[in-house]
């Protein structure tokens, strides 16, 4: 009965029989099941006193938008008390269109008018130039809280930026989609120091976008005039399916909130050239996997080891580009149980160093300063990992250092 009344609504809604409330309702239901109230909501509710009067330039992408999935660009620009003059785009662009590492040029937003000026091609960081005429920077973009994950660093290089011209600064916070308690990882250390890894935190730090802009602001020493607006209802427990907001790919190959949860854990592996993490499938950073991989064998290896929260299942892919493209892998699928319990990092060590035992001489390690030592931050874990350390006892080696990050992490307000 059910199926027929839907199917004669259809049939009616088609024929404009029947009014589509439901499509006029649907932003409303998007909106009652919000927990929490973005910092660009508290922005626009409670703190326009910071816009009034002044200039505004806005760093963001697509997952810039409120509630109902509107755009900071269009909130802005269409409210009256607010006048935005610039745009300015991180790594894959205003419209999140352009591939990871790929650089894009400076441009007119068709919609606006307004120039768009590009975080990542020739400068990562506002120029003067591009900052003239501009009172206020506003940083409006989703984290995924994973040190090696470019944008906290287009705002700390723009937070630099902003100093320099003596503008004020404004971090729109939004919530970690991988939770606030779990800290977790190597502190990257100075010498590897990049564009994926700028300060001495963990590849795990357990921060919003808003509190590492103060931690970078106050304790790694930027000291530009800033500004967090604070989310209302977040809690540092809470997973983003928790937050009742609706995910946006932050870039293409993290589609959905899990597979920001296993970034952390498969990303560095990539790094290796030699094993597949599923990139160029439609389940990136979950497959770890290649063609001379036995999948039961490396399953029931990795699942020996009972690692928390997480179990490995055998699975076999083909990734349509990338690493091994139109080539079977075979491998592992991470498959997490309990995401209190789940720890990325030390999940992604026991996997490099079950294949290794595995496979004796399939992963060559690059120099010292490769793009593993570089994500890692350190070069502790491939020295450690060549000469044959138990995943416990790497780590076990950055315990102290982590330590130390807590003590630090303590400093900000909000912690």
């Amino acid at each position: 009965m059910f199926r027929r009344m839907s199917i004669i609504w259809l049939i009616g809604l088609v024929l404009g029989i029947i009014p589509s409330s439901r499509a006029a309702t649907s932003a409303e239901n998007l909106s009652s099941r919000v927990r929490i109230k973005l910092g660009v909501e508290v922005l626009l509710e409670k703190r326009l006193d910071l816009l009034k009067g002044k200039r505004v330039g806005l760093i963001t992408n697509p997952t810039g938008v409120d509630r109902n999935l509107k755009t900071t660009v269009d909130l802005l620009w269409e409210n009256p008390q607010v006048k935005l003059v610039a745009l300015f785009g991180p790594e894959h662009g205003i419209r999140g269109d352009i591939p990871a590492g790929q650089y894009t040029k400076s441009y007119l937003d068709k919609k606006t008018g307004l120039p768009v000026f590009s975080l990542y091609g020739k400068t990562r960081k506002p120029t003067p130039e591009m900052l003239k005429g501009i009172d206020v920077l506003v940083f409006d973009i989703q984290d995924i809280g994973t040190r090696y994950y470019t944008y906290i660093y287009t705002m700390a290089l723009s937070m630099e930026a902003a100093k320099e011209k003596g503008i004020e600064f404004i971090v729109l916070d939004r919530p970690n989609p991988i939770g606030g308690t779990n800290v977790e990882g190597p502190v990257l250390e100075k010498k590897f120091k990049s564009f994926i890894g700028m300060y001495p935190i963990p590849i795990v730090p357990g921060m919003t976008a808003g509190e590492l802009a103060e931690l970078f602001n106050n304790e790694f020493g930027i000291g530009a005039k800033l500004t967090i607006v604070k989310m209302e209802g977040w809690k540092r427990e809470m997973f983003f399916e928790e937050t009742g907001l609706a995910w946006i790919n932050p870039s293409p190959h993290i589609p959905t909130p899990l597979t920001a949860r296993l970034y952390p854990a498969t990303g560095f592996i990539g790094e290796l050239k030699v094993v597949s993490n599923g990139i160029g499938t439609t389940r990136p950073f979950e497959y770890i996997g290649a063609p001379w991989i036995e999948a039961d064998k490396l399953a029931k290896e990795l699942n020996r080891s009972r690692l928390p929260g997480v179990y490995f299942r055998p699975v076999h892919y083909q990734p349509f580009y990338g690493l091994y493209a139109r080539k079977e892998c075979n491998g592992v699928q991470i498959h997490i149980l309990d995401e209190q319990k789940f720890k990325p990092v030390a999940t992604g060590i026991h996997i490099i160093s079950a294949i290794k035992k595995l496979y004796p001489g399939k992963i060559k390690f690059s120099g010292a300063l490769g793009s593993f030592d570089k994500t890692l931050g350190t070069a502790k874990v491939r020295l450690s990992l060549q000469a044959g350390k138990s995943p416990e006892a790497i780590i076990a080696s950055w315990q102290n250092d982590l330590k130390k990050f807590l003590t630090l992490r303590r400093q900000i307000s909000s912690l």
